[in-house]
This record gives C-alpha cells, sequence and structure tokens, in this order.
C-alpha cells in the first residue's frame, strides 16, 4: 500500500485505509445527482452528509485524502503537536506548584509525534470512504473531478451528471519566491507533521497563526527556533496588546525574533540552510537545520476545468455571491476556495448554507455569519466581530472595556495570569461589536461573546448571567459588571442616594 502520509507506520497506514484506500472502487453513476461534491474536506464532506442525511443523492469526489488539511496536515495533528509541548512546557515548570525535576524532566519527540499520528488514526474513521458509502450512502469517487460542461464532472473516466454541484477544492501552503528556498528545501503544515527527529534549529518564516503556533511548540520542544516576520510584530492582524503580550511570552520562552526583515535568499552551506536577512540595510544571517513556512494559502483550482462549467474565478479561488452561488447559477462552493475566513468552522458554516441554498430555493447569505477565531498558542488568542479600529473605520462610536486575568481568581490559583478579555461595544448602549480573549483557553471562551453578538444579545444580558466560581471564564461576566458601572453616572448615583437618604428617613 502506498502511504501518501510519511513516515510509513501502522498508524500512518491506518490512516490511508480510511481516507484514501489503495483498493477502491469507485462506482458507477446511474441518473442525475441532486449534488456532487468535488473535494472531501471540511466543507465537502459537511455537504455531502448533510445533503445524504436528508434524502438527496449524492456524489463525493476526493483526489487525494478525505478529510482534508484539516484532518491530515492542519488543525488534528497541528494541536496533537502543541498539547504535547505543553505538557512538556507545563512539567519543567512546575516547581511553584511543588512539581521537581524542572529542566532534568526526559522527553521523546517520536513518541509524542506516534502519539499524534495515532490520534490522527483514530478520528479518521469519521471522515472514511467506507463509512459514507456504507453509512451514509454516498457514492464515493477517488480521483480528480473536473467539469465536462455546466452540468457534467468527469472523475476517472466517468460522466457525473447534476442538478447542483458544489465545490469543496480547499487551499494549499504558499511558499513565497525567496532566491534559493525551493533549492535549500522547506517545510510547510503538509510536511512537518511527518518529522520523525525534533531539527536542533527550525527557522519559521511568517508570524502569522501557523508560523506562531508551531514555533511556540517547538521552542519548547527543545529546539532553537527563529521566526521571522516582516511586519513590525506577531500575528499582525490580531489586537495589537494581544500579539505584544504573546509576543515578550515568545522571547521569555527562547524563541528568537527577527522583525521588520526581508529575506533576501536561502543558500546551503554544508549541511546548513542560511537565510540571508536585510534589516534597515543591515544584512543578517540565520542558520537552520530545518525551515517551515507558513505564509500563506492559495486555492485548489488547478485541474478543475471551471471555464468548461462557465464558473469565474481569480488568484484568490473561486467568485461567489453571498449565497455562495458562483457564476454558473447551478453550481455553488463553500470553504477556503472562495472564503477569506480559511477556518474549518467557517467551512463547516458555508456548507450548511450551500446545502440550504443549493437545494432547497434558500437565501441564506454568507454575510450573516458571526465567525469567531482563535491562534492556539499559549495563551491563546481569541476574537470574534470587529476590532476597534474597525468599527470606528464604519463611522461608529465604541466604548472598550478590558479586564486583565491577573483580577481574576481562578486564573490566579492556575498561575495563567498572562491575558485579559476585551470587548468593544457601540458607545451609549450595550451592543457588542466585537471581543478579544487572550487565555490558556481562550478558544472555549470566545463562544460566549459569539453567542450573545449572533443572537443580538447586549454584554447586559452577560452580566445577568450567573457564571460559576471559580472559573477563568468569569472574567467575562466582569466585563459585563465593568458595562453596568459606566451607567452609575454622578446624576444617577445622586438620585439612588437620595432615594435611600428618603428611606431611612
Amino acid at each position: 500500500m502506498k502511504i501518501p502520509l510519511q513516515p510509513d507506520t501502522p498508524e500512518n497506514r491506518a490512516l490511508t485505509e480510511n481516507v484514501h484506500p489503495s483498493d477502491w472502487a469507485n462506482p458507477e453513476p446511474t441518473g442525475r445527482y441532486n449534488l456532487v461534491v468535488i473535494g472531501a474536506g471540511t466543507a465537502g464532506l459537511i455537504c455531502a452528509a448533510g445533503a445524504a442525511g436528508i434524502g438527496a443523492k449524492v456524489a463525493l469526489i476526493e483526489r487525494h485524502l478525505l478529510g482534508g488539511d484539516c484532518l491530515n496536515v492542519g488543525c488534528v495533528p497541528s494541536k496533537g503537536v502543541i498539547r504535547a509541548s505543553r505538557a512538556l512546557f507545563d512539567a519543567r515548570n512546575g516547581s511553584g506548584f511543588g512539581v521537581l525535576g524542572g529542566e532534568s524532566i526526559s522527553f521523546d519527540f517520536g513518541a509524542a509525534m506516534e502519539r499524534m499520528r495515532r490520534l490522527r488514526a483514530d478520528i479518521s474513521h469519521h471522515d472514511s470512504a467506507r463509512r459514507f458509502r456504507d453509512e451514509l450512502g454516498v457514492d464515493v469517487f477517488i480521483g480528480q473531478g473536473s467539469f465536462s460542461g455546466s452540468d457534467t464532472v468527469l472523475v476517472a473516466g466517468k460522466t457525473l451528471h447534476f442538478k447542483k454541484a458544489a465545490i469543496c477544492t480547499g487551499a494549499r501552503a504558499e511558499a513565497p519566491p525567496i532566491p534559493g528556498l525551493t533549492e535549500a528545501g522547506y517545510l510547510t503544515n503538509e510536511s512537518i507533521f511527518s518529522l520523525t527527529t525534533l531539527p536542533p534549529r527550525l527557522a519559521v518564516i511568517g508570524a502569522g497563526p501557523i508560523g506562531c503556533e508551531l514555533a511556540q511548540a517547538f521552542a519548547r520542544f527543545g529546539s532553537r527556533v527563529t521566526l521571522v516576520e516582516s511586519g513590525p510584530h506577531i500575528l499582525g492582524r490580531e489586537d495589537g496588546d494581544a500579539a505584544r503580550m504573546l509576543q515578550s511570552v515568545f522571547v521569555r520562552e527562547g524563541v528568537d525574533l527577527h522583525m521588520r526583515v526581508k529575506i533576501l535568499a536561502v543558500e546551503m552551506r554544508g549541511s546548513d540552510k542560511v537565510l540571508h536577512l536585510e534589516r534597515d540595510g543591515q544584512s543578517v544571517e540565520v542558520v537552520a537545520d530545518e525551515i517551515l513556512v507558513g505564509v500563506g494559502r492559495v486555492p485548489n483550482i488547478v485541474g478543475l476545468e471551471l471555464e468548461k462549467a462557465g464558473i469565474i474565478f481569480d488568484k484568490s479561488g473561486v467568485t461567489v455571491n453571498d449565497t455562495l452561488q458562483t457564476s454558473n447559477p447551478d453550481i455553488y462552493a463553500a470553504g477556503d476556495i472562495c472564503s477569506p475566513y480559511k477556518f474549518t468552522h467557517t467551512a463547516d458554516a458555508q456548507a450548511r448554507i450551500l446545502i440550504a441554498n443549493a437545494l432547497f430555493l434558500g437565501r441564506q447569505k454568507s454575510s450573516a455569519l458571526t465567525i469567531p477565531w482563535c491562534t492556539y498558542t499559549d495563551p491563546e488568542i481569541a476574537h470574534v466581530g470587529m476590532y476597534e479600529q474597525d468599527a470606528r473605520e464604519k463611522g461608529a462610536e465604541v466604548m472598550t472595556l478590558t479586564i486583565p486575568l491577573a483580577d481574576v481568581d481562578r486564573a490566579v490559583l492556575d498561575g495563567e495570569t498572562e491575558g485579559f478579555a476585551r470587548v468593544h461595544l457601540k458607545k451609549g448602549s450595550d451592543t457588542i461589536l466585537g471581543a478579544t480573549i487572550v487565555a490558556r483557553h481562550a478558544g472555549e471562551m470566545i463562544n460566549e461573546f459569539s453567542l450573545a453578538i449572533t443572537n443580538g444579545l447586549g454584554i447586559s444580558a452577560i452580566a445577568k448571567t450567573i457564571h460559576p466560581y471559580p472559573t477563568q471564564a468569569e472574567v467575562i461576566k466582569r466585563l459585563g459588571d465593568a458595562y453596568n458601572r459606566t451607567r452609575l453616572t454622578p446624576f444617577v448615583k445622586n438620585l439612588l442616594s437620595g432615594w435611600l437618604k428618603w428611606q431611612r428617613g
């Protein structure tokens, strides 16, 4: 059996058997499908499962691995690796809790990666070709799908006729055009999880979410990590205070930061990979054993023959309207192939919109989605809605409230006071425009704000909600309390004092 993901281990063989079986036989297409889905990543799997679950005749096409990036080379393996690095960090920094050993605690990188591969293989059952065929009733085709007309798709020599189609082919890692980079060789999220030995020196190009998450994880494992970024600070799109707080954590944990630099070239010097940088007119060299590139993604449109179906596209992906319909009214798209928000949960949400709009004449709008996101560093940075600058640019007057985690008892007890919760309100009301949380489990905590924004609930509703004590999520209720205090103006306070004085008389 050919193993598409290295190394060739029992775990990866089990994964392959689920998501790209070597003995797979494509079915014979019969009649017209209600929905043909091209791409079996998150968006495609949700489209296929959801449509089949309500009685549609569905075909699902995947040329590589069912589960897409998220399962195979994205969310699942990265979080497994991050969890291992966090466990090691806690063990080596537990002296304040009475845990002895510190830096003398040993670590097996190979065992941590084996655990990740094993858990990934276990999870892969949910996305397996046989499950979709045998349990969900989907016709699963493995091969390159390409449009052969406005209502037909060709895959492995077979023509599929459809009433509606969904393009869910996602995106892939992009490498910048740096002279010598290709010749020297580099890793992306599609290859770094195949490592079996820890690189002593790792250079990371790009301080976005992927670069930051893996830079911190590998530094905690023991790599000497250098993070290279052209911008002034890490996570350039995030709240400035949040990014600066995390940047100070990186420095403390030994990540070597090179900000505001231009990468001129990469060369091999013996077995070393040397990055030639320029900062303020000065030359800087970074020597590494491996280079990880995390600077962006490009849409997977090659081979789709979109022109034959009259589908408009550009370098950013397939062009869709607010209902996710392409220029061919019978063909829709969802996920990274068409969305600027390249998150698994966005692909999931858009797939649900696609089913309603494509199969039931719905008019649900992608722009109506409230999309939170989280960078899974330690601490995590989670956000939903608008940033303060976004709101001001749209003409909204903003009141911003911030509560540091150091004011929250549970964070103090956990030794996790580095962080804060921040909410942006429409001035003069309790309307939540956006929120940012910096905390070890910020991704779990941001959902309260997402729920409030989605359902039109103001910060007052959160203030009225009882939160268990002691929890770190209590910081969100503290924001509600802080808003209520802003309503206690001197005039209101004088009125209340006068009333209470009269009561005493």
